[in-house]
């Protein structure tokens, strides 16, 4: 089955409802003339830039195909499908914001619109906003002929299970099972309710069930390895998220939690480099920038350039949902550890005072810091001092400019040591990938906390 995010309708076909025609007409040729100069290239269709938007997007060039598919959006301000189109961009780029006004959009011009219902649906969830998307789904249940739609009952399940109404989540399922008994998403999802229970036994038999329906589902091989790992059965775990990745190398779940296992054992550096194939893949995750920045950050001792990217990955999960507390006090100590970030580690930290997993031992830590980099940054700022050539340094005098004597002092006050307050540790297990609301329509989520 084709898993191609785009809404990809003839372009002809999406015109019906506006107008795209372009008309031809018969050219005559002029003799040729060696000193003309060629003619200006001719602007491209609206057609034309379409087909270059669906083709930079599926070549990975989303920056591109937001271009192209703003192009045509401005000549065809009513395109239902290129709208759509630039939500999906935007939602690949963990723009979600931008992602729920577009599927929004395009819902106001034709409320029928399955794909943009659906993904709206995920973005909702992706926002942590379960009762807008269960809403969302069970009055598009209500439509004529819709009762028993399987895509939206099995969406509404994942949203019934994030918000832990698990006998709502499973009586969805079940109305699934009803009328479509080999429906591999509907074994996923049940597995994912009884696995959020605690009931693992019982997962691993409806995951084993799923599996006989689709051996080749990444999502199904990746649950069996997060209820491995639930059963200490770590070995095994791994090497269903290997293959849960073999299957499909575009598997974002799959490298979350392949990254998670890394970061549980303090490897950094492969963490780093499964999670950040996991956001390439798909950015809508902010738990994948949240456990990337981890990753990050656990190197900022011997690369202070990491702390500062770690401080960006921080960011990125700020400006997708704001009031994540590991990520602001997390961007606090991960600036610190470069003296390019001290301004921005200053407003973090101040922010992280606040918050609710902060301890009075961390107020503490936190205060020590400031103190040490406002003892730090003025001593950059001050000037040098007058050298005196010929005056001899007394016997016994200190050796070192004033940064590094002011340094020595912070250290003493104890902001040198950068592992006293560390980040929050992550979830070393994220949880399982749910099941896709429509395989046509959207990819398969990426693994959440």
């Amino acid at each position: 089955m084709k898993t191609r995010n785009l809404y990809l309708v003839l372009f002809a076909a999406a015109c019906t409802a506006v107008s795209c025609t372009t008309t031809q007409t018969e050219v005559k040729k002029d003799p040729v003339d060696a000193n003309k100069p060629p003619p200006p290239p001719k602007d491209k269709t609206p057609a034309e830039t379409f087909k270059d938007g669906v083709a930079a997007f599926d070549a990975g060039k989303l920056d591109d195909a937001k271009a192209a598919f703003e192009k045509v959006l401005a000549k065809e301000p009513k395109l239902v499908a290129v709208i759509y189109n630039l939500g999906v961009v935007a939602e690949r780029q963990g723009r979600l914001s931008d992602a729920q006004k577009h599927y929004e959009e395009a819902r106001k011009l034709d409320p029928n619109h399955r794909p943009s219902l659906l993904n709206l649906g995920k973005v909702y969830r992706l926002q942590d906003r379960f009762a807008d998307a269960i809403s969302l789904y069970e009055e598009a249940l209500k439509a004529p002929g819709a009762e028993f739609d399987v895509a939206l009952l099995n969406n509404l399940s994942v949203a019934y299970r994030l918000s832990k109404q698990y006998d709502k989540a499973e009586a969805a399922v079940r109305k699934v099972l009803s009328r479509t008994k080999d429906n591999p998403d509907a074994y996923k999802n049940l597995a994912l309710i009884y696995f959020d229970q605690g009931n693992y036994r019982l997962a691993e038999f409806v995951s084993a069930n799923a599996k006989k329906l689709d051996d080749k589902d990444p999502g199904v091989v990746n649950n069996l390895g997060l209820i491995y790992l639930k059963l200490d059965d770590r070995r095994s775990a791994l090497g269903q998220f290997q293959k849960s990745v073999q299957l499909s190398d575009a598997f974002a779940p799959g490298h979350v939690n392949l990254g998670a296992m890394a970061l549980q054992y303090r490897d950094y550096a492969n963490a780093e480099k499964s999670f950040a194939k996991a956001i390439s893949i798909d950015a809508s995750s902010y738990e994948a920038f949240l456990a990337y920045a981890y990753a990050l950050d656990g190197q900022k001792g011997k690369d202070p350039k990491k702390g500062l990217a770690a401080g960006e990955a921080f960011e990125k999960v700020l400006s997708m949902k704001t009031d994540v507390p590991e990520a602001i006090c997390g961007a606090g100590w991960a600036f610190a550890a470069d003296k390019a970030g001290w301004d921005k580690a200053v407003k973090y930290l101040e922010q992280c005072k606040t918050q609710p997993i902060t301890t009075p031992q961390d107020n503490q830590l936190i205060d020590v810091k400031l103190k040490s980099i406002a003892t730090l940054s003025k001593a950059q700022a001050a000037p040098a001092p007058a050298e005196k050539p010929k005056e001899k340094p007394k016997a016994g005098a200190a050796g070192g400019n004033m940064l590094e004597k002011a340094m020595e002092e912070g250290a003493k006050e104890g902001g040198g040591d950068e592992a006293a307050a560390p980040a929050p540790a992550p979830d070393a297990a994220p949880a399982p990938a749910p099941a896709p609301a429509d395989a046509a329509a959207k990819p398969a989520e990426p693994a959440k906390k």
